[in-house]
């Protein structure tokens, strides 16, 4: 355990654990209405995810405890994000849930996959990259439009959702090919 922690302590996971570090500053942060700095700690924790599997490859330092923390920690900044700015009434609803319910259906279809032991890898997918770049636009316009909702906001909230529930569905599709493959 000890050294699973020692070799877990490299730039890329300490980018990652930053990430999660700064989730409740961005959350309180919009809580309090200081939307500009809000803006700040949620760019700079993209800018982390950036540089975290950047480094990692270039540098080959791609470790297991990074594989599974960076996408989590992904998850958690905008369900969070989604959430705060949900209950501001910045972001609608029905995309919110949305957002919730995909990630929700993903890390419990690779829960399904991985139970029994099994080494189950489904990375990112081109569909998967589109929303996750969709949901993060939606954060910031929804931070720098304070809920003024204009024309190019409601085209970014529709294709973010049709992002969303278009990649859910290919990851859960994907899932169903690797679930079928290692049953036959």
């Amino acid at each position: 355990m000890k050294s699973f922690i020692i070799n877990s302590l490299n730039i890329p996971n300490l980018l990652t654990i930053s990430r999660l570090l700064l989730v409740p500053f961005f959350v309180g942060l919009v809580v309090y209405e200081k939307f500009y700095w809000a803006l700040v700690v949620f760019i700079i924790a993209g800018l982390t995810d950036a540089l975290d599997g950047f480094i990692a490859k270039r540098f080959n330092l791609v470790t297991e405890f990074g594989r599974s923390m960076d996408p989590l920690a992904d998850k958690f900044l905008l369900i969070s994000a989604f959430l705060v700015l949900t209950i501001k009434g910045w972001i609608p609803l029905f995309l919110c849930i949305l957002v919730i319910l995909r990630d929700m259906l993903i890390v419990t279809g690779y829960m399904l996959l991985r139970s029994g032991g099994r080494k189950v890898t489904i990375g990112p997918s081109i569909p998967g990259k589109i929303t996750t770049a969709l949901q993060i636009l939606t954060v910031i316009g929804a931070l720098v439009l304070k809920g003024l909702m204009d024309t190019a906001f409601y085209v970014v909230v529709g294709l973010t959702t049709l992002f969303t529930v278009y990649s859910g569905v290919d990851y859960a599709l994907k899932g169903l090919r690797v679930q079928l493959k290692n049953q036959g």
